[in-house]
């Protein structure tokens, strides 16, 4: 038995050498999309292609089968000198009516002077404009569509708002316009509205009298579509104080250091909600800007920070006299402590 295992062994030795070099020596065999055949001068199976030329080649012996193959890839154009190889146009946004989908006739191409420079001549420049007040009509045939544009047009001009937030104010108004919300009410009172919810949840506070001045309505219509809105959305949201330092703060042209006084003052007041819970946001933070900036060396006027807040002299000075006396306990049972 041992003498037959010492004989076989080299027959399998010499088995397994011949399956690797005819393993080695098999040929390469790449093929693609109807180019599966040998090639006709070479008879070996290995094509390539060449994206940059168009090309499909054998790797063998070189010889071109097709040109001109279509890419079935991206088509980048750039038609501009940069870098932005971008194949869509402007992202989809509630601040037009549209939401940007529909194409425009842009006005300033048919008013400019590259219209005459590039050939149109003053007959194609009229026929146009008219195509495009035509085109205008038929985007806003429905009264809704139409007191869509009017309302995006108040947000971008009057919100005052960076862009993000606009958008997210033409999507409120838009939703509230789909549920018949609008109807009966204001153009310019529910985007106001909407805007003074978004600013507050934001933490960008505005202040009803100057939204009011902005969009043209009254304080008590504002107020009472704020109320509307905010329980038709359920955008219910107490405002803080600390959200109107750096405003008022920078209204009234102080230092940035006057921060530190008046964020210490309220880091000792806000425990004690029972005293400012239920009085004016706007109030607290004028009475807290008030004390901290007599008590530095830029101090302001009653009448100067009443009028940046939008309140009344006899309320400041009744929050004045609050936060002094807490201050005064406070101060009294450290000491005796």
């Amino acid at each position: 038995m041992s003498n037959e295992r010492i004989i076989s062994n080299p027959a399998t030795s010499e088995n397994n050498q011949s399956k690797m070099d005819i393993d080695f020596e098999r040929p390469i065999r790449r093929t693609l999309e109807g180019h599966t055949r040998p090639c006709e001068e070479c008879f070996a199976v290995d094509w390539n292609m060449d994206e940059k030329r168009g090309e499909i080649v054998c790797n063998s012996c070189g010889l071109v089968v097709e040109e001109n193959v279509i890419d079935p890839g991206a088509e980048w154009i750039n038609g501009d000198s940069g870098q932005d190889k971008s194949r869509v146009g402007a992202p989809l946004t509630y601040t037009l009516a549209d939401r940007g989908l529909n194409t425009t006739i842009d006005i300033k191409d048919l008013n400019s002077g590259s219209a005459g420079r590039l050939g149109m001549s003053t007959q194609a420049r009229r026929d146009w404009r008219r195509r495009r007040v035509v085109d205008e009509r038929s985007k806003t045939r429905k009264s809704r569509e139409r007191n869509l544009v009017r309302a995006n047009q108040f947000i971008r001009d009057k919100s005052g708002l960076p862009r993000p937030l606009q958008e997210e104010v033409a999507r409120i108004y838009r939703k509230l316009s789909s549920e018949g919300f609008v109807t009966g009410r204001s153009i310019l009172g529910v985007t106001a509205a909407c805007t003074y919810l978004i600013a507050r949840q934001e933490n960008l506070p505005r202040q009803i009298k100057h939204l009011a001045e902005s969009f043209d309505v009254t304080e008590k219509e504002l107020s009472r579509l704020i109320r509307q809105v905010s329980r038709k959305m359920n955008m219910h949201k107490i405002t803080s104080p600390d959200q109107f330092f750096d405003k008022f703060i920078s209204d009234l042209q102080l230092p940035a250091n006057i921060h530190i006084q008046v964020n210490t003052l309220w880091e000792i007041i806000k425990p004690h909600d029972d005293i400012w819970q239920g009085k004016k946001p706007m109030g607290v933070a004028a009475a807290l800007i008030y004390k901290a900036s007599n008590e530095s060396s830029n101090p302001r006027t009653q009448s100067e920070v009443c009028k940046i807040a939008n309140i009344s002299e006899v309320t400041l000075r009744g929050l004045l006299r609050l936060f002094n006396g807490l201050l005064q306990q406070l101060g009294h049972e450290s000491l005796n402590e």
